[in-house]
């Protein structure tokens, strides 16, 4: 197939910008999945990304810092990380501890477990019986998760020396 990337001149081009047009799908269809699913067992209208937020603070049954959680993600945006955690809280799904000085922490409330859990059994209902429905799809999932994090420490890198060439 003859492609017309103004990216991709190299057969090795083509395959990586195709990837990468695969991810920006792949990532707006799990935002959106994200979205529906957490609107299907609440009502709260979140973002894919607010709506992970949620889950990564719930992850481990501990409390998160900003830190913690930007760190998680591998985010840089605090601005928005805490504005996603001011609409979690206005939506009762999540509770600030502590202050500044003693350092603030966010964990679901008693409410956001509820909805935590409503959203995993339907997520267990849909998708898990989605992929369980394909054969050796697990095994290629836990490749392409390798995969991926092959890819965005690979991607982390070239981001740091992209850098070192900003114009001035």
């Amino acid at each position: 197939m003859d492609y017309r990337w103004h990216l991709a001149q190299s057969p090795e081009e083509v395959e990586t910008t195709e990837l990468e047009f695969s991810l920006m799908r792949a990532y707006e269809g799990f935002c959106r999945w994200q979205s529906e699913c957490l609107a299907s067992v609440a009502d709260v209208a979140t973002t894919g990304p607010e709506n992970a937020m949620l889950h990564i603070i719930r992850m481990n049954e501990r409390p998160k810092t900003i830190r913690d959680l930007a760190r998680l993600t591998n985010r840089e945006d605090v601005p928005n990380i805490q504005y996603s955690l001011r609409k979690l809280i206005g939506a009762g799904l999540v509770l600030r501890k502590g202050s500044g000085r003693s350092g603030v922490t966010y964990e679901v409330t008693p409410e956001g477990l509820r909805v935590s859990d409503a959203y995993g059994e339907l997520r267990r209902r849909l998708l898990i019986a989605a992929i369980n429905d394909l054969p050796e799809f697990a095994a290629r999932l836990a490749e392409t998760t390798r995969t991926l994090n092959l890819l965005t420490g690979i991607y982390e890198e070239v981001s740091r020396v992209a850098a070192t060439h900003r114009r001035a």
